[in-house]
Order: C-alpha cells, then sequence, then structure tokens
C-alpha cells in the first residue's frame, strides 16, 4: 500500500503525487465518493460499463430533483414529455 499526503489548491484541484500517478493517464475519469470523513477515488475505466452508466443516470436524476426543489422545472403534456424523453 502506498501513502502520501497532498492538499487542496483554491481551485479545489487535488494532486496525485507521482509516485501513485503509475497507470494513470491525462484526461481519465474519476468516481469520487465522499463518505463519513473519507474519500475514495476509483478509475472509471475500472468499472463495468454498466455501472458507469448507472452513475451517470443517478447524478442526472439528483440534478433533477435539485432543479424540481429549486422551482427549475417545465410543465408539460403527457405528449410533449415523452417527445422529449425520446430525444435523450
Amino acid at each position: 500500500m502506498k501513502v502520501a499526503i497532498t492538499k487542496m489548491s483554491s481551485k479545489g484541484q487535488i494532486v496525485i503525487p507521482s509516485n501513485m500517478r503509475e497507470g494513470i493517464h491525462i484526461g481519465e475519469e474519476f468516481l469520487i465518493i465522499k463518505e463519513r470523513g473519507r474519500i475514495i477515488i476509483k478509475k472509471i475505466t475500472d468499472l463495468a460499463e454498466n455501472l458507469r452508466s448507472d452513475i451517470i443516470f443517478a447524478q442526472r436524476v439528483d440534478k433533477a430533483w435539485k432543479d424540481y426543489e429549486e422551482g427549475r422545472f417545465r410543465k408539460a403534456t403527457k405528449k410533449d414529455f415523452l417527445e422529449l424523453l425520446e430525444k435523450c
């Protein structure tokens, strides 16, 4: 197991120490989970494709609920809604 100390910049960026970057490439995507004071970072390429789709869906649902709760939503007829849904 490798252990290192790093810090967050004023822009919210965290540097992965050089001795831990083996196998990580520029532009690589990560799943980040924050729970009870722990932060877990996992490379997206290590996840099953269906899990990646599920995560993206969960993010979209979370955003939709926030928009709804903050009054940013559109009313639509059933027909219009289904047409919008087909475009997604």
